[in-house]
């Protein structure tokens, strides 16, 4: 088992990924660095193997199916991840490492937009984003993570041998965040400068395509982790339709005794037996994501118990 690993998911980033490799070995010179290439076309593997990192391959397209590859097959009691296109500094990690392996951390957040995001990044709308999606997740999770989006993080070795990876590209940051909150993991923030791509260097962030994949991942992954509130919010919204519509109804019946409006009783009706049927769907889903945590925390002691084998 590695003491620390450095874990670079890499696609087309010839121009920078030399610098992040010399950089980390200058600053973390015992950690063992491991290059994943995603199918790049202009060399980024062998500049990354004259660097001296360990090269090794995904051939799935997207961030997460990388990350998903390197969670599998490396085996460390810290893990530092970041991105192969220099926007990162090398010299945050070790503060980061200490979180980890004296703090008890289980993941540590490179946090950008307190320091240097909004004036380096040119993207206008990349900048809304970040601040939308940190807003959204805040507000629904009720945590307190500063950088959602980051793609720099340290994590423990029980985070990695438990983390699902079921998105495949740019929203896996969104997925680890929302995990990290839901399962109760000691999460910790580090202000970290951020610098822009140099020239030359083309993100593969797509502000809006990857922007709309972030924000389902958001709504599907609260309907996951938080089913009562999710579909009691949908009963709500039902019963409220529902009773809107249904008190004309009532007000004319009482009058006349008629219902003129025969069709739309018939409506309130099945609406709010939708509401009803959310409400306890919402209620079963909750009992059973109670049963999941439970046996995550049996989980846990089962990767604590393989850690200290392969130590």
């Amino acid at each position: 088992m590695d003491k620390v690993a450095v874990l670079i998911p890499c696609y087309n980033e010839s121009k920078t990924i030399e610098k992040v490799i010399t950089d980390f070995k200058r600053v973390l010179p015992e950690a063992k660095i491991y290059v994943y290439d995603n199918n790049s076309s202009d060399g980024t593997a062998e500049i990354a193997k004259n660097a001296g990192a360990i090269v090794r391959y995904e051939h799935m397209q997207g961030k997460g199916n990388v990350i998903r590859r390197m969670f599998r097959e490396i085996d460390a009691e810290c893990y530092i991840m970041t991105d192969g296109d220099d926007t990162y500094p090398a010299e945050s990690a070790p503060e980061m490492i200490d979180k980890v392996l004296n703090y008890g951390a289980d993941m540590v957040v490179g946090d950008r937009l307190s320091s240097t995001y909004f004036e380096e990044n040119k993207r206008p709308f990349h900048n809304f984003g970040n601040s939308l999606v940190r807003k959204s997740i805040n507000v629904l999770f009720r945590t307190e993570i500063k950088d959602i989006m980051t793609g720099y993080r340290a994590f423990s070795f029980q985070f990695v041998k438990s983390f699902p990876v079921l998105s495949k590209g740019f929203e896996i940051e969104t997925e680890m965040s929302i995990h990290a909150t839901d399962k109760n993991m000691q999460v910790e923030n580090v202000v970290i400068e951020y610098r822009d791509r140099p020239e030359g260097s083309v993100s593969k962030l797509n502000t809006y395509s990857d922007g709309f994949k972030v924000i389902r991942t958001i709504i599907r992954l609260f309907r996951t982790y938080k089913p009562m509130a999710f579909f009691g919010g949908v009963a709500a919204i039902l019963t409220i339709i529902g009773i809107a519509f249904l008190i004309p109804v009532l007000v004319t019946f009482s009058q006349t005794h008629l219902v003129p409006n025969f069709p739309t009783l018939v409506v309130c009706g099945f609406t709010l037996l939708a509401a009803i049927q959310a409400f306890f769907s919402g209620l079963i889903l909750q009992t059973s994501c109670q049963k999941n945590r439970q046996d995550f925390e049996m989980e846990l002691h089962e990767i604590e118990f393989r850690k200290r084998n392969l130590e």
